[in-house]
Parts: C-alpha cells; structure tokens; sequence
C-alpha cells in the first residue's frame, strides 16, 4: 500500500496532499467530536441540579416555531424540565458551562494534531493560535445559534444523551467544514509557512 501511495503521490502531489489532509483532518475531527459529545453528556451531571436549574441565556429574542414558543440564544440555554416541569439535567448554566468546556477542551487537543499532523505546519505557532482562537469564537456563536432555534424543541422530544448527539452531529458537522478551510489559511504548508 505504502508503495502505491508513494506512486500516487509523485504522479498527482497535490491531489495526494489534499487526501491525505482530508483523511486526517477527518479522523481528528471525528475524535474530538467523540470527546465533546463525552463532556456534553457527562459533565452537566458532575455541575450538578443546581447550575441545571440556573437560566443563563442571551439575547433571550421570544420565537416561536412548530406551536413551540421560547428564546432563542446565542449564548446559554433553557433549563431543561420533564413533563412534570421539574428542572432535569441538561440545560441551563450547568449545560452551557459543560458545551463551552467541550468545546474548548476539543479545541486545546485538536489543534497540535492539525497543525503538526494534518497540515505540517511551520508557521508562526502566535499567529497560528491567536487566528484559530478567533475562528473558535465565531464558529462557535454561529453553530450556538443554530443550536437555539432547535434545542429546546430537542428537550421537549428527547433525552439529554439522544438531543447532545444531535448537538454534537450538528455543531461537529457545520465546524468541520469551515475548520478545513480556516486551517488551510492559517496552517500553511512548508513551503509558504508564514515567517511574520
């Protein structure tokens, strides 16, 4: 197999390092995907009732979809109830606080494997960092609100374990696309690392 990709690769380089950039890029992604969804699902437990039952939204806009009226949120989430009403786990600041660690989490280990692995970067590690924080920040808050136009209809309709695997489908999903392209900018190859 080696022999063949070798083969392949000096007779299509570019091609060859677009797949293999993708394939890693993939596998990456897909794990750091796997631990969010861990940290989505288990951590809201360990924050306990008491942040579950702390509603932390903004900016709280009144909508309603499909006979549903709530807020939608950029930031934060509803505080989940069960059909009695009574505050489950899964939604309010113990939720917010264990999708933003996730993610964050997500990030810390995603990004030494492409940038070192996936893209081979040598750039400037600041500049690499301070860009990559900036595109987390606003992939974040768009894949947030997508997240509040249908989340709290999820919570009615769902277990905390079955709407975090569509969170973490969606989210995981949406990133992914925009992240090859981001990192393909701010992870440049060997023979372009940015030296500024």
């Amino acid at each position: 197999m080696n022999k063949k990709w070798k083969a392949f690769e000096e007779k299509h380089p570019k091609l060859a390092k677009w797949l293999y950039q993708l394939f890693y890029f993939y596998i990456f992604s897909i794990s750091v995907t796997i631990f969010q969804y861990l940290v989505f699902t288990f951590m809201p437990y360990l924050l306990g009732e008491r942040l579950a039952a702390a509603e932390f939204m903004w900016p709280q806009l009144p909508i309603s979809i499909a006979g549903f009226k709530y807020s939608w949120n950029v930031l934060g989430y509803e505080v989940a109830r069960n059909a009695a009403g009574e505050v489950i786990i899964g939604g309010g600041l113990g939720y917010f606080i264990s999708y933003e660690a996730g993610a964050f989490l997500a990030q810390c280990i995603n990004f030494p494997l492409q940038r070192n692995i996936t893209f081979k970067s040598k750039g400037k590690i600041s500049w690499q960092i301070m860009w990559y924080f900036i595109a987390w920040v606003l992939i974040s808050l768009f894949c947030n609100a997508i997240n509040g136009l249908w989340l709290p209809i999820a919570q009615y309709y769902f277990q905390p374990a079955v709407y975090n695997l569509l969170v973490t489908f969606i989210t995981g999903g949406v990133s992914m696309v925009i992240y090859f392209f981001v990192f393909k900018i701010i992870f440049p190859g060997r023979e372009s690392a940015r030296e500024t």
